[in-house]
Protein backbone atom coordinates (compact mmCIF):
# COMPACT_ATOMS: atom_id res chain seq x y z
CA UNK A 1 0.00 0.00 0.00
CA UNK A 2 3.12 2.15 1.44
CA UNK A 3 4.60 1.68 -2.33
CA UNK A 4 1.38 2.89 -4.17
CA UNK A 5 1.34 5.98 -2.07
CA UNK A 6 4.97 6.65 -2.63
CA UNK A 7 4.77 5.88 -6.64
CA UNK A 8 1.08 8.13 -6.54
CA UNK A 9 2.81 10.56 -4.87
CA UNK A 10 6.31 10.72 -7.21
CA UNK A 11 4.21 11.52 -9.59
CA UNK A 12 2.25 13.99 -8.83
CA UNK A 13 5.31 15.37 -7.84
CA UNK A 14 6.64 15.29 -11.26
CA UNK A 15 3.69 16.31 -12.53
CA UNK A 16 4.09 19.43 -10.82
CA UNK A 17 7.98 19.77 -11.60
CA UNK A 18 6.48 19.70 -15.42
CA UNK A 19 4.04 22.14 -14.49
CA UNK A 20 6.55 24.14 -12.65
CA UNK A 21 9.06 23.86 -15.72
CA UNK A 22 6.56 24.60 -18.26
CA UNK A 23 5.47 27.76 -16.10
CA UNK A 24 9.04 28.96 -16.34
CA UNK A 25 9.49 28.22 -20.18
CA UNK A 26 6.55 29.82 -21.00
CA UNK A 27 7.70 32.97 -18.60
CA UNK A 28 10.68 33.21 -20.41
CA UNK A 29 9.91 32.80 -23.62
CA UNK A 30 7.41 36.14 -22.76
CA UNK A 31 10.01 37.65 -21.75
CA UNK A 32 12.29 36.88 -24.57
CA UNK A 33 9.28 38.13 -26.84
CA UNK A 34 8.78 41.79 -24.74
CA UNK A 35 12.68 42.39 -25.51
CA UNK A 36 11.86 42.17 -29.19
CA UNK A 37 8.45 43.65 -29.22
CA UNK A 38 8.23 46.19 -32.06
CA UNK A 39 10.81 44.49 -34.40
CA UNK A 40 8.87 40.89 -34.55
CA UNK A 41 5.39 42.92 -34.56
CA UNK A 42 6.66 44.88 -37.47
CA UNK A 43 8.16 41.20 -39.44
CA UNK A 44 5.06 39.46 -38.50
CA UNK A 45 2.39 42.05 -39.81
CA UNK A 46 4.20 42.46 -43.26
CA UNK A 47 4.51 38.42 -43.50
CA UNK A 48 0.75 38.11 -42.53
CA UNK A 49 -0.47 40.73 -45.24
CA UNK A 50 1.59 39.10 -47.88
CA UNK A 51 0.16 35.30 -47.15
CA UNK A 52 -3.70 36.97 -47.09
CA UNK A 53 -2.82 38.71 -50.13
CA UNK A 54 -1.46 35.50 -52.06
CA UNK A 55 -4.78 33.50 -50.30
CA UNK A 56 -6.71 36.32 -51.54
CA UNK A 57 -6.16 35.96 -55.03
CA UNK A 58 -6.41 32.24 -55.27
CA UNK A 59 -9.71 32.93 -53.62
CA UNK A 60 -12.63 34.85 -54.29
CA UNK A 61 -12.07 37.46 -52.19
CA UNK A 62 -8.79 40.16 -52.03
CA UNK A 63 -8.08 42.13 -48.72
CA UNK A 64 -6.53 44.99 -50.16
CA UNK A 65 -5.78 48.89 -48.55
CA UNK A 66 -9.13 50.46 -47.26
CA UNK A 67 -8.78 52.40 -50.16
CA UNK A 68 -8.70 50.20 -52.66
CA UNK A 69 -11.47 47.29 -50.82
CA UNK A 70 -13.91 49.70 -51.11
CA UNK A 71 -13.62 49.55 -55.10
CA UNK A 72 -13.67 45.30 -54.74
CA UNK A 73 -17.50 44.27 -56.11
CA UNK A 74 -19.70 42.33 -54.09
CA UNK A 75 -23.11 41.07 -54.78
CA UNK A 76 -25.48 43.67 -56.09
CA UNK A 77 -28.65 42.68 -53.99
CA UNK A 78 -31.75 42.93 -55.75
CA UNK A 79 -30.95 42.31 -59.08
CA UNK A 80 -30.99 39.01 -59.48
CA UNK A 81 -27.37 38.23 -60.75
CA UNK A 82 -23.90 37.82 -59.04
CA UNK A 83 -21.60 40.28 -60.41
CA UNK A 84 -18.50 39.00 -58.81
CA UNK A 85 -15.92 38.92 -61.56
CA UNK A 86 -13.49 36.27 -61.65
CA UNK A 87 -9.82 35.00 -61.91
CA UNK A 88 -8.29 34.95 -65.00
CA UNK A 89 -4.92 33.14 -64.78
CA UNK A 90 -2.98 35.32 -62.25
CA UNK A 91 -5.02 38.57 -62.42
CA UNK A 92 -8.57 38.84 -61.48
CA UNK A 93 -11.03 41.87 -62.70
CA UNK A 94 -13.70 43.20 -60.42
CA UNK A 95 -16.49 46.04 -61.45
CA UNK A 96 -15.72 48.90 -59.86
CA UNK A 97 -18.02 49.80 -56.72
CA UNK A 98 -18.64 53.27 -58.83
CA UNK A 99 -19.79 51.66 -61.55
CA UNK A 100 -21.41 48.87 -59.29
CA UNK A 101 -23.65 51.08 -58.02
CA UNK A 102 -24.15 53.22 -61.63
CA UNK A 103 -27.94 52.83 -62.45
CA UNK A 104 -27.47 52.63 -66.17
CA UNK A 105 -24.87 49.87 -65.31
CA UNK A 106 -27.64 47.92 -63.23
CA UNK A 107 -30.46 49.32 -66.03
CA UNK A 108 -28.36 47.63 -68.72
CA UNK A 109 -28.17 44.58 -66.87
CA UNK A 110 -32.18 43.98 -66.12
CA UNK A 111 -32.88 44.60 -69.69
CA UNK A 112 -30.30 42.06 -70.88
CA UNK A 113 -31.98 39.44 -68.58
CA UNK A 114 -35.82 40.33 -69.53
CA UNK A 115 -34.58 40.47 -73.49
CA UNK A 116 -32.42 36.73 -72.86
CA UNK A 117 -36.19 35.76 -70.87
CA UNK A 118 -38.11 36.91 -73.60
CA UNK A 119 -36.22 35.34 -76.70
CA UNK A 120 -35.19 32.22 -74.98
CA UNK A 121 -38.96 31.28 -73.39
CA UNK A 122 -40.28 29.04 -76.14
CA UNK A 123 -37.34 26.69 -75.09
CA UNK A 124 -37.55 27.29 -71.22
CA UNK A 125 -34.93 28.47 -70.80
CA UNK A 126 -35.03 31.48 -68.08
CA UNK A 127 -32.01 33.36 -66.90
CA UNK A 128 -31.64 34.82 -63.49
CA UNK A 129 -28.00 35.37 -63.06
CA UNK A 130 -25.73 36.68 -65.82
CA UNK A 131 -22.64 35.20 -65.10
CA UNK A 132 -23.73 31.73 -63.58
CA UNK A 133 -26.24 31.31 -66.15
CA UNK A 134 -23.81 32.14 -69.15
CA UNK A 135 -20.19 31.21 -68.32
CA UNK A 136 -20.33 27.82 -69.56
CA UNK A 137 -21.91 29.31 -73.19
CA UNK A 138 -25.17 26.64 -73.36
CA UNK A 139 -27.76 29.53 -73.56
CA UNK A 140 -25.33 31.91 -75.47
CA UNK A 141 -25.38 28.95 -78.23
CA UNK A 142 -29.10 28.43 -77.40
CA UNK A 143 -29.42 32.31 -78.40
CA UNK A 144 -26.77 32.74 -81.73
CA UNK A 145 -28.34 29.63 -82.80
CA UNK A 146 -32.25 31.07 -82.74
CA UNK A 147 -31.15 34.56 -83.45
CA UNK A 148 -28.96 33.87 -86.53
CA UNK A 149 -30.92 30.26 -87.23
CA UNK A 150 -28.13 28.44 -87.37
CA UNK A 151 -26.90 25.06 -85.86
CA UNK A 152 -23.91 24.96 -84.02
CA UNK A 153 -22.08 21.55 -84.05
CA UNK A 154 -21.07 20.79 -79.96
CA UNK A 155 -21.84 17.84 -78.14
CA UNK A 156 -25.08 18.76 -75.90
CA UNK A 157 -23.68 17.72 -72.52
CA UNK A 158 -19.89 18.04 -71.82
CA UNK A 159 -18.67 16.08 -68.66
CA UNK A 160 -14.96 17.62 -68.41
CA UNK A 161 -14.10 21.38 -67.34
CA UNK A 162 -11.56 21.53 -70.73
CA UNK A 163 -14.42 20.04 -72.79
CA UNK A 164 -16.45 22.95 -71.64
CA UNK A 165 -13.97 25.06 -72.95
CA UNK A 166 -13.78 23.46 -75.86
CA UNK A 167 -17.22 23.77 -76.88
CA UNK A 168 -17.07 27.39 -75.25
CA UNK A 169 -14.04 28.22 -77.95
CA UNK A 170 -16.61 26.95 -80.73
CA UNK A 171 -19.49 28.92 -79.67
CA UNK A 172 -17.31 32.35 -78.98
CA UNK A 173 -15.50 31.78 -82.69
CA UNK A 174 -19.05 31.40 -84.22
CA UNK A 175 -21.02 34.42 -82.88
CA UNK A 176 -17.80 36.65 -83.35
CA UNK A 177 -17.73 35.82 -87.22
CA UNK A 178 -21.67 36.34 -87.06
CA UNK A 179 -21.83 39.86 -85.24
CA UNK A 180 -18.31 41.02 -85.45
CA UNK A 181 -17.85 41.71 -89.63
CA UNK A 182 -15.76 44.31 -89.20
CA UNK A 183 -17.58 46.34 -86.67
CA UNK A 184 -14.83 45.27 -84.06
CA UNK A 185 -11.33 46.37 -84.36
CA UNK A 186 -10.62 44.11 -81.85
CA UNK A 187 -13.39 41.91 -79.74
CA UNK A 188 -13.40 42.66 -75.57
CA UNK A 189 -14.14 39.20 -75.20
CA UNK A 190 -13.12 36.22 -75.37
CA UNK A 191 -13.82 32.01 -74.65
CA UNK A 192 -11.50 32.32 -71.65
CA UNK A 193 -12.77 35.44 -69.68
CA UNK A 194 -16.66 34.34 -70.26
CA UNK A 195 -15.83 31.57 -68.43
CA UNK A 196 -14.00 32.54 -66.32
CA UNK A 197 -17.11 35.05 -65.27
CA UNK A 198 -16.12 38.13 -66.33
CA UNK A 199 -19.15 40.43 -66.19
CA UNK A 200 -18.14 43.29 -68.19
CA UNK A 201 -16.84 40.84 -71.09
CA UNK A 202 -20.40 39.01 -70.76
CA UNK A 203 -22.33 42.25 -70.70
CA UNK A 204 -20.40 43.52 -73.76
CA UNK A 205 -21.12 40.46 -75.80
CA UNK A 206 -24.48 40.35 -75.33
CA UNK A 207 -25.03 43.58 -76.36
CA UNK A 208 -23.20 43.18 -79.37
CA UNK A 209 -25.44 40.23 -80.27
CA UNK A 210 -28.45 42.33 -79.24
CA UNK A 211 -27.70 45.64 -81.49
CA UNK A 212 -26.24 43.01 -84.32
CA UNK A 213 -30.17 41.08 -84.41
CA UNK A 214 -31.44 45.25 -83.91
CA UNK A 215 -33.36 43.20 -80.45
CA UNK A 216 -36.71 45.54 -79.30
CA UNK A 217 -33.95 46.84 -76.17
CA UNK A 218 -32.89 50.38 -76.11
CA UNK A 219 -29.72 50.55 -73.73
CA UNK A 220 -28.46 53.49 -72.04
CA UNK A 221 -26.16 55.40 -74.01
CA UNK A 222 -22.90 56.14 -73.68
CA UNK A 223 -22.03 54.05 -70.85
CA UNK A 224 -18.66 52.60 -69.22
CA UNK A 225 -17.58 50.57 -66.93
CA UNK A 226 -14.54 51.16 -65.16
CA UNK A 227 -12.66 47.81 -63.98
CA UNK A 228 -10.39 47.24 -60.60
CA UNK A 229 -7.52 44.37 -62.48
CA UNK A 230 -5.32 43.27 -59.57
CA UNK A 231 -2.46 40.93 -60.43
CA UNK A 232 -0.26 39.11 -58.37
CA UNK A 233 3.06 39.32 -59.38
CA UNK A 234 6.80 38.03 -57.14
CA UNK A 235 3.89 38.00 -54.10
CA UNK A 236 2.57 41.18 -54.86
CA UNK A 237 -0.36 42.46 -55.56
CA UNK A 238 -0.36 45.32 -58.22
CA UNK A 239 -3.72 47.01 -59.17
CA UNK A 240 -4.60 49.42 -62.44
CA UNK A 241 -7.90 50.43 -63.33
CA UNK A 242 -9.27 50.21 -67.11
CA UNK A 243 -12.43 52.13 -68.37
CA UNK A 244 -14.93 49.68 -70.44
CA UNK A 245 -16.85 50.84 -72.69
CA UNK A 246 -20.57 49.23 -72.72
CA UNK A 247 -22.80 51.08 -75.06
CA UNK A 248 -22.43 54.20 -77.49
CA UNK A 249 -25.59 54.86 -79.72
CA UNK A 250 -27.93 52.87 -80.96
CA UNK A 251 -29.04 54.25 -84.63
CA UNK A 252 -32.12 51.64 -84.74
CA UNK A 253 -33.93 49.24 -83.83
CA UNK A 254 -36.19 47.59 -86.29
CA UNK A 255 -35.58 44.12 -87.50
CA UNK A 256 -33.36 43.93 -90.54
CA UNK A 257 -34.86 43.61 -93.88
CA UNK A 258 -35.13 45.51 -96.94
CA UNK A 259 -34.27 49.17 -97.03
CA UNK A 260 -37.05 51.22 -97.40
CA UNK A 261 -37.51 54.79 -97.90
CA UNK A 262 -37.20 56.05 -94.39
CA UNK A 263 -33.92 54.49 -94.61
CA UNK A 264 -33.05 56.38 -97.12
CA UNK A 265 -34.39 59.35 -95.37
CA UNK A 266 -32.49 58.93 -92.03
CA UNK A 267 -28.78 58.59 -93.60
CA UNK A 268 -29.05 60.73 -96.43
CA UNK A 269 -31.93 63.62 -96.63
CA UNK A 270 -32.06 65.43 -93.23
CA UNK A 271 -34.30 67.94 -94.54
CA UNK A 272 -36.39 66.10 -96.38
CA UNK A 273 -37.04 63.94 -93.04
CA UNK A 274 -37.58 67.30 -91.21
CA UNK A 275 -40.46 67.87 -94.00
CA UNK A 276 -42.03 64.40 -93.15
CA UNK A 277 -41.61 64.40 -89.53
CA UNK A 278 -43.95 68.21 -89.97
CA UNK A 279 -46.34 66.79 -92.40
CA UNK A 280 -47.44 63.44 -89.95
CA UNK A 281 -47.18 66.16 -87.03
CA UNK A 282 -49.59 68.18 -88.67
CA UNK A 283 -51.70 65.52 -89.60
CA UNK A 284 -51.59 63.40 -86.06
CA UNK A 285 -52.99 67.32 -84.65
CA UNK A 286 -55.60 67.56 -86.89
CA UNK A 287 -57.40 64.58 -85.70
CA UNK A 288 -55.58 64.66 -81.98
CA UNK A 289 -56.81 68.25 -81.27
CA UNK A 290 -60.23 67.53 -81.32
CA UNK A 291 -60.27 65.89 -77.99
CA UNK A 292 -58.10 68.77 -76.82
CA UNK A 293 -54.72 66.95 -77.46
CA UNK A 294 -51.57 68.16 -78.92
CA UNK A 295 -48.37 66.08 -80.50
CA UNK A 296 -45.13 68.15 -80.17
CA UNK A 297 -42.48 65.19 -79.81
CA UNK A 298 -42.79 62.17 -82.27
CA UNK A 299 -40.18 60.78 -80.63
CA UNK A 300 -41.43 60.52 -76.89
CA UNK A 301 -44.91 60.97 -77.25
CA UNK A 302 -46.57 57.93 -79.36
CA UNK A 303 -44.47 55.67 -76.99
CA UNK A 304 -46.66 54.70 -74.64
CA UNK A 305 -49.47 53.87 -76.90
CA UNK A 306 -51.93 56.45 -75.51
CA UNK A 307 -52.39 58.60 -78.65
CA UNK A 308 -51.83 56.02 -81.04
CA UNK A 309 -55.19 54.05 -79.34
CA UNK A 310 -56.78 57.54 -79.28
CA UNK A 311 -55.64 58.46 -82.73
CA UNK A 312 -57.40 55.14 -83.78
CA UNK A 313 -60.27 55.62 -82.63
CA UNK A 314 -60.47 59.25 -83.86
CA UNK A 315 -59.82 58.09 -87.50
CA UNK A 316 -62.33 55.67 -87.01
CA UNK A 317 -65.04 57.40 -85.50
CA UNK A 318 -65.69 55.72 -82.57
CA UNK A 319 -64.97 55.67 -78.66
CA UNK A 320 -62.53 53.30 -77.33
CA UNK A 321 -63.48 52.16 -73.92
CA UNK A 322 -61.27 52.95 -71.18
CA UNK A 323 -60.78 49.84 -69.26
CA UNK A 324 -59.10 48.59 -73.24
CA UNK A 325 -56.00 50.20 -72.47
CA UNK A 326 -53.63 51.96 -69.53
CA UNK A 327 -54.62 55.93 -69.91
CA UNK A 328 -51.85 56.38 -67.11
CA UNK A 329 -48.96 54.37 -68.10
CA UNK A 330 -46.09 53.43 -65.38
CA UNK A 331 -44.32 50.55 -66.43
CA UNK A 332 -43.22 49.12 -69.47
CA UNK A 333 -44.95 45.91 -70.09
CA UNK A 334 -47.95 48.85 -70.13
CA UNK A 335 -46.43 50.61 -72.90
CA UNK A 336 -46.37 47.29 -74.39
CA UNK A 337 -49.81 46.29 -73.81
CA UNK A 338 -51.39 49.85 -74.96
CA UNK A 339 -49.25 49.47 -78.53
CA UNK A 340 -50.20 45.98 -79.24
CA UNK A 341 -53.79 46.96 -78.81
CA UNK A 342 -53.47 49.62 -80.90
CA UNK A 343 -51.81 47.71 -83.44
CA UNK A 344 -54.86 45.29 -83.33
CA UNK A 345 -57.27 48.43 -84.26
CA UNK A 346 -55.16 49.00 -86.77
CA UNK A 347 -55.19 45.51 -88.27
CA UNK A 348 -59.18 45.73 -87.68
CA UNK A 349 -59.28 48.86 -89.86
CA UNK A 350 -57.49 47.21 -92.62
CA UNK A 351 -54.06 49.36 -92.17
CA UNK A 352 -51.45 47.77 -93.76
CA UNK A 353 -49.34 46.44 -90.82
CA UNK A 354 -46.33 48.81 -90.46
CA UNK A 355 -42.44 47.42 -90.73
CA UNK A 356 -41.80 48.11 -86.77
CA UNK A 357 -42.28 45.74 -83.65
CA UNK A 358 -44.30 46.77 -80.67
CA UNK A 359 -41.18 46.75 -78.81
CA UNK A 360 -39.66 49.03 -80.90
CA UNK A 361 -42.24 51.89 -80.99
CA UNK A 362 -42.88 51.30 -76.34
CA UNK A 363 -39.10 52.29 -76.61
CA UNK A 364 -39.49 55.43 -78.48
CA UNK A 365 -37.00 54.34 -81.40
CA UNK A 366 -38.14 57.44 -84.15
CA UNK A 367 -38.27 55.12 -87.09
CA UNK A 368 -40.26 52.96 -85.77
CA UNK A 369 -42.80 55.29 -84.90
CA UNK A 370 -42.45 57.34 -88.60
CA UNK A 371 -42.98 54.07 -89.75
CA UNK A 372 -46.63 53.17 -88.10
CA UNK A 373 -47.62 57.23 -88.61
CA UNK A 374 -46.79 57.05 -92.18
CA UNK A 375 -48.70 54.13 -92.77
CA UNK A 376 -51.84 55.52 -91.09
CA UNK A 377 -51.11 59.18 -93.17
CA UNK A 378 -51.55 57.08 -96.57
CA UNK A 379 -54.68 55.25 -95.28
CA UNK A 380 -56.54 58.15 -93.82
CA UNK A 381 -55.06 61.42 -95.33
CA UNK A 382 -57.76 61.66 -97.87
CA UNK A 383 -60.36 61.45 -95.10
CA UNK A 384 -62.51 64.48 -95.48
CA UNK A 385 -64.30 65.94 -91.75
CA UNK A 386 -67.82 65.40 -93.44
CA UNK A 387 -66.66 61.37 -94.31
CA UNK A 388 -65.85 61.25 -90.91
CA UNK A 389 -69.36 62.65 -89.67
CA UNK A 390 -71.24 60.33 -91.87
CA UNK A 391 -68.92 57.16 -90.52
CA UNK A 392 -69.55 58.43 -87.01
CA UNK A 393 -73.46 58.60 -87.76
CA UNK A 394 -73.12 55.27 -89.05
CA UNK A 395 -71.94 53.55 -86.50
CA UNK A 396 -74.24 55.25 -84.06
CA UNK A 397 -76.88 53.48 -85.94
CA UNK A 398 -75.21 50.23 -85.90
CA UNK A 399 -75.16 50.49 -82.09
CA UNK A 400 -78.34 51.72 -81.87
CA UNK A 401 -79.63 48.55 -84.18
CA UNK A 402 -77.27 45.93 -81.76
CA UNK A 403 -79.68 47.53 -78.35
CA UNK A 404 -83.21 46.98 -80.10
CA UNK A 405 -83.87 50.61 -81.08
CA UNK A 406 -86.27 51.13 -83.49
CA UNK A 407 -84.54 52.25 -86.44
CA UNK A 408 -85.78 56.09 -87.16
CA UNK A 409 -86.84 58.03 -90.46
CA UNK A 410 -83.75 59.97 -90.73
CA UNK A 411 -80.83 58.81 -93.26
CA UNK A 412 -77.18 59.36 -92.55
CA UNK A 413 -76.49 62.01 -94.30
CA UNK A 414 -79.02 63.82 -93.20
CA UNK A 415 -77.74 63.72 -89.69
CA UNK A 416 -74.37 64.57 -90.65
CA UNK A 417 -75.84 67.65 -92.47
CA UNK A 418 -77.28 68.79 -89.33
CA UNK A 419 -80.97 68.57 -90.20
CA UNK A 420 -82.74 69.15 -87.45
CA UNK A 421 -86.03 67.34 -88.46
CA UNK A 422 -83.49 64.36 -88.41
CA UNK A 423 -82.37 64.66 -85.39
CA UNK A 424 -85.52 65.05 -83.63
CA UNK A 425 -86.39 61.68 -85.08
CA UNK A 426 -83.47 60.03 -83.64
CA UNK A 427 -83.54 61.23 -80.78
CA UNK A 428 -87.33 60.71 -79.98
CA UNK A 429 -86.57 56.67 -81.11
CA UNK A 430 -84.04 56.85 -77.95
CA UNK A 431 -86.36 58.47 -75.73
CA UNK A 432 -88.97 56.01 -76.71
CA UNK A 433 -87.38 52.98 -76.09
CA UNK A 434 -85.07 54.32 -72.76
CA UNK A 435 -87.47 57.07 -71.10
CA UNK A 436 -88.39 54.28 -68.17
CA UNK A 437 -84.55 53.60 -67.78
Amino acid sequence: MSRVGETTLSRGSLKRDKKDEKFSFGTLGRKKKTTQQLEQEAEDEAIEVEVEGADALDSSVIPLAATVQSLILEEVSGLGCDLKCSIIGEEKRLLTAESRDDPRVREIIQLLIHWLNEELADQRIVVKHIQEDLYDGQIIQKLIEKLANIKIEVPEVSQSEEGQRQKLHIVIETVNRIIAQGQYEQTRWNAENIHNKDIVAIMQLLIAIAIHFRAPVRFPEYVNAQVLVVQKKDNQLNTRFVTEQLTTTQTELGVKGERDAFDTLFDYGPDKLAHVKSSLLAFCNKHLNKINLEVTELETQFQDGVYLVLLMGLLEGYFVPLYSFHLQVSSYEQKVHNVAFAYRLMAEAGVQRPRARVQDIANGDLKSTLRVLHSLFTKYKHVSSYEQKVHNVAFAYRLMAEAGVQRPRARVQDIANGDLKSTLRVLHSLFTKYKHV
